[in-house]
């Protein structure tokens, strides 16, 4: 696919089809239209919020902490050098002083402890200023591409012909549902589009696209392939339960496993004379780290697992309660299964139908 040049903030160039260039904006206002867009708006209002109230308080950031922010960032996105950074940056439309704006939000919402209230504004009514700061933010967080991604999705179910006409019942059905999630009147909807923006005909393209998507989508999750699906994740949605305590050394943690082991004491039990943190889980094969996926999958109820390092100075001992193989009736074993359908079609579409930045994390997927 060719490399195509992207530009600032809401013009950024998420991918183009059939020679059409979708823009940030796109990706956003598709997420806005499918009622996605509220739960990542209220948090980011609610960033905002902590940011400002740290002004009011006259805090002063923790700069190392910021730093250390930034370089994990960097060290994700293999940003070894300042050229690298500020390419990447560039690339995105962004700067340095948005870069490091982002993180001192990051630094404001992982440290003051204050209930926040986010300001009660709307992303329809909220002027340009901060919807262009909002789209700077989802370019950070990474949530653009995912936006991107589902734009891209429903593009490229068009664009691959796979639907050859739009039932009007559905459309009509789809209007209603998308009336009702944003809460908008029909005598109301010139003016919500007027202020976003848009006009009938982007609504007309839009609730066409959904129902052309809806229609694959409902016939790729159908029971066979499901159960087909699971046969092969039989062990990644493996289901563990198990008790976990939190040590401070490796010292500690033997002394632990001698008192459970040899005296016969309950993980509770030990975790609640130390005064260590105990806690019950639940988690999936696939949720373990690469690295100590075999010594889980090893053992069994009532197994305890040797200690395992946590962060720098810690140490976590387990104990499995329950390991048991992943069923359909589990909805969130359904909801993995459904999304590797999903990305297995999807993915392939898109990369014979839609062509995307060379930049983008998507071109990487």
């Amino acid at each position: 696919m060719a490399e195509i040049p992207s530009v600032s903030r809401d013009g950024l160039v998420v991918c183009v089809c059939n020679g059409k260039q979708y823009k940030a904006r796109d990706a956003i206002d598709a997420a806005l239209f499918r009622g996605e867009l509220k739960s990542i708006w209220k948090e980011f209002l609610s960033n905002l919020g902590t940011e400002t109230r740290a002004k009011e308080l006259a805090l002063e950031l923790d700069y190392d902490s910021v730093e250390e922010m930034a370089e994990r960032f960097r060290y994700d996105r293999d940003l070894i050098t300042a050229e690298e950074t500020e390419r990447w940056l560039e690339d995105r439309g962004l700067t340095l002083e948005n870069f490091s704006e982002y993180f001192a939000r990051r630094y404001w919402r992982s440290t003051l402890q204050e209930s926040i209230s986010a300001e009660d504004v709307d992303f329809v009514s909220a002027s340009a200023e901060l919807r262009q700061l909002f789209t700077r933010e989802l370019i950070l967080d990474d949530e653009l591409d995912l936006l991107s991604k589902q734009l891209m999705w429903r593009l490229a179910v068009g664009a691959a012909k796979q639907e050859s006409g739009i039932d009007p019942e559905k459309l009509a059905i789809e209007r209603e549902q998308f009336l009702e999630r944003n809460e908008i009147t029909s005598s109301k909807l010139g003016d919500w589009l007027d202020r976003i923006g848009r006009d009938q005909q982007w609504l007309k393209e839009t609730l066409a696209m959904e129902v052309a998507y809806q229609r694959v989508r409902d016939g790729l999750l159908n029971p066979r392939a499901r159960k087909k699906q699971l046969a092969m994740l039989r062990m990644p949605l493996t289901r563990f339960e198990a008790e976990v305590i939190e040590v401070e050394s490796l010292d500690a943690a033997r002394e632990a496993l001698l008192c459970i082991r040899e005296d016969g004491m309950s993980m509770q039990e030990v975790a609640g004379e130390a005064r260590y943190p105990y806690r019950r889980i639940t988690f999936r094969h696939e949720d373990v780290p690469a690295n100590l996926q075999q010594k889980f999958w090893s053992v069994g109820a009532g197994d305890l697992l040797e200690p395992l390092t946590r962060g720098e100075d810690g140490f976590e001992l387990y104990r499995i309660t329950n390991k048991s193989e992943p069923d359909l009736s589990d909805t969130i074993v359904q909801e993995r299964i459904d999304e590797r359908l999903l990305e297995q079609h999807f993915s392939g579409l898109v990369r014979d139908h839609i062509d995307v930045p060379m930049q983008s994390a998507l071109s990487m997927q």
